[in-house]
Formats: structure tokens, sequence, C-alpha cells
């Protein structure tokens, strides 16, 4: 039938089931015993990184003819989902790898692809996204960074902010102004290395949470870049842009997954173990309301997202609906149980002797980057009223 074949599009394979099963025991392994440091300390843990790497599980979604794992859109929510579940800022080293090449794969010649992607692929550099601005946040479309043509060359001069993994990462997919008369349709993306003369990074932001991954802003100043390192025509950076965040949303969705189950695992063992007036707590009715709600809504939120990733692999008409919905529903859903979680544990939630303080403050970005959740709403608000009018 028709729609136990669109099911089983959804459904987790042998393969996705032995992926998720190795990514776990890496992460009980190598990763999750040094979440608490490195959000203490709040330097990139190059270690995990390297784990990560050695394992193929840093840039999955790369395709095989590139030197990837060829992993599909739900392989990579399983590894960010797992990795998230013991340390969220580790996890956005597989997401920024993905958003940062995604510009490319929906927008590049062959020989972009074929020129960057085996260096992500191999762990030789890491790829950011660059498309905010300190007044072009949810208004991307009024960003100030311009790059003119001079030659054969581009000459990029601006800033850009809240760039995940500035700093660590060797190559960056930056949005700018090609024609200020254009509107969105006078913006064009482009590949800017690090290295390259005129790029300068501003200082780390003091930030609430995921302190593991750097943030901050990137500078150019007359910052020149050899033609060929445009991304599409000029005028299409923005819809590469926006494509790209279809996409790269459902993974948003995947690590708050991740790290709402991060958080129901302690809150659950601790219901178990912790004894108050002479049984476990867990047998008190009020808990248990708690607990059952939070895995409840965090089972829905994991299959939104898996049945997103599906639409994002065979990309289907409705992925926008879909990867906005994901990231929206499991980035709150994310925040509710991580606030209960706390709760949970009373006294002991609000602690750092636990993680779930930790992963309380990671949750809450969940909500805001790759759009806030007002602008999700918004995403899907237009796609419902455009298909009734």
């Amino acid at each position: 039938m028709a729609g136990n074949k669109d099911f089983q599009q959804f459904t987790l394979t042998e393969e996705h089931e032995a992926l998720r099963e190795a990514v776990r025991e890496l992460v009980a392994d190598k990763i999750a015993p040094r979440a608490a440091e490195v959000d203490e300390t709040g330097e990139f843990p190059w270690d995990v990184y390297e784990a990560l790497r050695s394992s193929g599980f840093h840039a999955i979604h790369i395709p095989e003819e590139y030197g990837g794992e060829g992993g599909d859109a739900l392989a990579a929510c399983l590894v960010i989902e797992e990795v998230a579940r013991g340390c969220a800022a580790s996890s956005l080293i597989p997401a920024v790898n993905k958003l940062g090449t995604m510009p490319l794969m929906v927008g590049g010649t062959e020989d972009l692809l074929a020129r960057y992607l085996p260096k992500v692929a191999s762990g030789e550099a890491m790829f950011s996204y660059a498309l905010s601005e300190r007044e072009a946040g949810s208004d991307a479309a009024s960003m100030r960074t311009r790059a003119g043509a001079d030659g054969d060359d581009w000459v990029l001069t601006g800033q850009k902010s809240w760039i995940t993994n500035a700093g660590v990462s060797g190559y960056y997919t930056v949005m700018a102004v090609t024609d200020p008369d254009a509107g969105s349709r006078g913006i064009s993306a482009f590949v800017v290395h690090a290295d390259d003369e005129g790029f300068s990074l501003g200082t780390p932001e003091r930030k609430l949470g995921i302190h593991g991954s750097p943030t901050r802003e990137i500078l150019f100043d007359r910052c020149r870049i050899p033609g060929d390192r445009i991304v599409g025509e000029p005028g299409t950076g923005f819809q590469t842009a926006m494509r790209t965040l279809d996409h790269t949303r459902v993974t948003i969705g995947a690590q708050a997954v991740g790290i709402a189950q991060g958080a129901l695992d302690v809150a659950t063992g601790y219901l178990k173990e912790r004894r108050q007036f002479g049984k476990p707590i867990g047998s008190f009715q009020g808990l248990q309301f708690m607990i059952a709600d939070m895995a409840m809504k965090l089972e829905a939120a994991r299959q939104l997202v898996y049945v997103a990733a599906g639409k994002s692999e065979r990309q289907d008409a409705d992925l926008t609906f879909f990867g906005a919905a994901a990231k929206c529903f499991a980035s709150d859903v994310a925040m509710e149980v991580t606030t209960d979680a706390v709760q949970a544990l009373g006294g002991a939630g609000y602690t750092k002797d636990w993680p779930v303080e930790r992963m309380m403050r990671d949750a809450k970005i969940t909500q805001i980057y790759e759009g806030t959740n007002q602008v999700q709403r918004i995403v899907i608000a237009k796609q419902i009223l455009g298909r009734l009018g």
C-alpha cells in the first residue's frame, strides 16, 4: 500500500539502529565524561573532535564520492541526537559542519564540492555558516555586509554575528550584499577561508550555555577572495541560505531531542534512587505525572524530527513546514523537559554536581538559533495559509 511505503521511508533501518548504538558507545566512553569540564572551561574539545573524526561521525552527511560516510539526513540527526544526549556543545561539531557545507550542496558547483567537501570529510577543516549580523537577525535580508566585484575577485566588507565554531572552523559560508538595490535578490553566498587577508575574529561571546562551542563575530576588512568562491550565481545567496535552513533546522530539532533525552535519563534515575518518607520519590504521583509528561512530549518531538529528516532526504515540497515544525516543537520540549528535570531533582538539580542544570542552559539556545521559535511559527503559518489561500 502507498501509505505503508510512506511509513517505511520514515522508519529507522537496521543500519540506522547500528549507527545509533555505535555513536552511543562513543559518547559514553569519550564525550559524556568530558561534558562538565568542557562546560566549566569553555574550551573547544579537540579530543572530542578527534574521537568523532576518527569514527566518521564529525560530518557523516558528506557523500561517499567526496570521501565521506554518505549518511542520509536521518543518520545525521541520529549522530547529533546521541552526541547531544551527552554533551550539547560537542553535538555542534557534526551539526555545524552540515550547516556550513549545506549551501554548497544545494547551490554550489561541482568544482566547489570537490574542492571543499573532501577536506571536511577527512577532518582537515570544519565549516561554519555566516548569515546573521548585529542589526540583521530575524530580518536577515537587511544585512549590510557588502561584496563588490574587483576584476575577477570579490572584496568583502562588514561583519557577521553569532557565528558558531568561529575561530576553530577553517571555512565559512558567508552571505553578503552584491546588489544593494535588489533586496533579497541582491544577496550572494561566498566561501571565505580563515586565513584570507582581511578576515578576523571578534571577542568570544560570554554565553548562558554550549560553552564548549565558541561563538564569535567574524569581520571583513576589504577581505579579497577569488571569484571562483561564489556559491551559485550572484543574487542567489538568500535563496540558498533559506534552502539550507529548511534542511538544518531538522538537525537542531535532533539536538534538542538529545538534550531532553539526557535530562530525562538523569531525572528517571534520580526518581528511582532518591528516597523520602521511606520510599523512592518516583512512587509519588506528582512526580509520576511529571515524568510521564516529559516522556510523552519527548517521544512526540523525536518522531516529528525523524519524519522531517525523511522529508529533508527526499527534498519533499513540504520540507519548509516540517523543518520549522520539528525545530520549534522539539526545542520547546527540550526547554520544558530540562526545566522539569531540574525541578524533579530539587536542590540537587540546581547544583553543578548534577548535569541537568547544564542541560537546561544548553537547551535554551535551541529555541533561538537558526531562527527563533517565533520566526518558526511565522514560517509555519505562512506555509499553512499559503496552501489554504
